[in-house]
């Protein structure tokens, strides 16, 4: 399924992603939460797919008439994973990293598909970063490796723009990731079902203005999607709608010679194999 989240006639709706449409989901199942991570920390996932074949057939709404919100609005916890390929790390003069480097994202940092990416006023040193999502669907502490796909509800798409001045401020990564409106998310949630386990061996690619910038593989992954699952529940219990961001290949801008910066007017896009494309234009502050 390809769950997302969107405002249509003034209403938080959730959808079905159709390839003509979206189907307003809560229009044929009543009772239904309105958010994805209500649904799934409510286990309502299995109350969906009951009635797939109905929503398949229903009326869709029109892309054109819905703005897209991220599949996730209010996640308890956003965790980003740096450096989580060999690539990109070598690209930005650092080691393979032993264990993952860990950051955390604000929600007021992120916005849904199709909508602007905010460059702000104090820098114009804003970077692309494509990335696979991976998003919590029931409660996590001590899983093991093994059993550790167990726990995703599915997978989206991010773009964690950065600020790479203010990112090199600090020995820690925060203030460069967290800039309002900095993070695309979206355009959908799509369960495990679609992919394969782990969302391994997918393409990942980044276009800035239809001009290719990353092609990378999830498969390169250092650490995959069940080793993070497992080290961040040793740490932390995680919880339905809790997202995780697991780093983005080699390709960004600071790294090319001469840089490049998004700046406004500028369309970004990232697709995933068998997730689809997000994309955000870019704006001013």
């Amino acid at each position: 399924m390809r769950l997302a989240s969107f405002l249509h006639d003034g209403e938080i709706k959730l959808g079905l992603l159709k390839a003509d449409g979206i189907v307003d989901i809560r229009s044929q199942i009543p009772g239904l939460p309105a958010s994805i991570k209500e649904i799934l920390r409510q286990d309502k996932l299995s109350e969906i797919r009951k009635s797939l074949g109905d929503l398949e057939d229903s009326e869709a709404i029109r892309i054109e008439d819905v703005t897209f919100l991220p599949p996730i609005s209010d996640a308890e916890k956003i965790i980003c994973i740096g450096r989580n390929y060999a690539a990109h790390a070598k690209e930005g003069g650092a080691e393979t990293p032993s264990y993952p480097e860990i950051f955390l994202r604000t929600n007021r940092s992120i916005l849904g598909h199709d909508q602007p990416i905010i460059r702000p006023k104090c820098s114009d040193k804003l970077d692309y970063e494509g990335e696979l999502v991976v998003v919590i669907g029931k409660t996590a502490r001590h899983v093991t490796e093994k059993d550790a796909l167990d726990y995703v509800a599915g997978y989206s798409i991010f773009n964690e723009a950065t600020l790479r001045d203010y990112q090199r401020k600090s020995t820690q990564w925060t203030i460069g990731k967290n800039f309002d409106k900095t993070g695309g998310f979206g355009p959908c949630l799509v369960t495990p079902e679609k992919l394969p386990p782990g969302a391994t061996g997918l393409s990942i690619k980044t276009f800035l203005n239809c001009n290719l910038m990353q092609d990378g593989n999830t498969g390169d992954l250092v650490f995959p999607i069940a080793k993070l699952i497992a080290l961040l529940s040793e740490c932390m219990t995680l919880v339905p709608g809790d997202v995780i961001v697991t780093g983005t290949p080699s390709g960004v801008g600071y790294a090319r010679n001469p840089p490049v910066w998004m700046k406004p007017g500028d369309i970004c896009q990232v697709s995933i194999e068998g997730i689809g494309t997000l994309s955000n234009p870019i704006e001013d502050e």
